[in-house]
């Protein structure tokens, strides 16, 4: 996570955000208010929206959860079907790691 926002800092208002991604101010609107209702944004009155206490770690978790379910599961079951032993696929794992560190190219031996 980049930090481009800090706990208990000012976000853009809905009007800065629509203009500065060339959005409708209402979906700026909906993407705040979702940001609300999970906490990860909090409103001061006359003042504006700011970045909620333990945001960056609570979009971490969610984040880590669906990584786990979007491309993990999927992993180990492909690597099931294709009968690569979990050390097999560790390695792989570090293996690709360690290329990406040094912007290698991968190898897929």
């Amino acid at each position: 996570m980049r930090d481009i926002l800090l706990e208990e800092e000012r976000v853009p208002s809905t009007n800065e955000l629509a203009s500065a991604y060339s959005i409708n101010p209402a979906t700026a609107a909906k993407g705040i208010n979702l940001l609300v209702d999970q906490g990860i944004l909090y409103k001061k009155r006359g003042i504006g929206m700011f970045v909620a206490s333990g945001a960056k770690q609570q979009i971490i978790q969610k984040r880590k959860g669906a990584f786990y379910e979007g491309f993990i599961l999927n992993l180990v079951r492909e690597a099931q079907s294709l009968a690569i032993t979990e050390e097999e696929l560790v390695e792989m794992i570090r293996r690709a790691r360690e290329e990406e560190i040094n912007g290698e190219m991968p190898d897929v031996h």
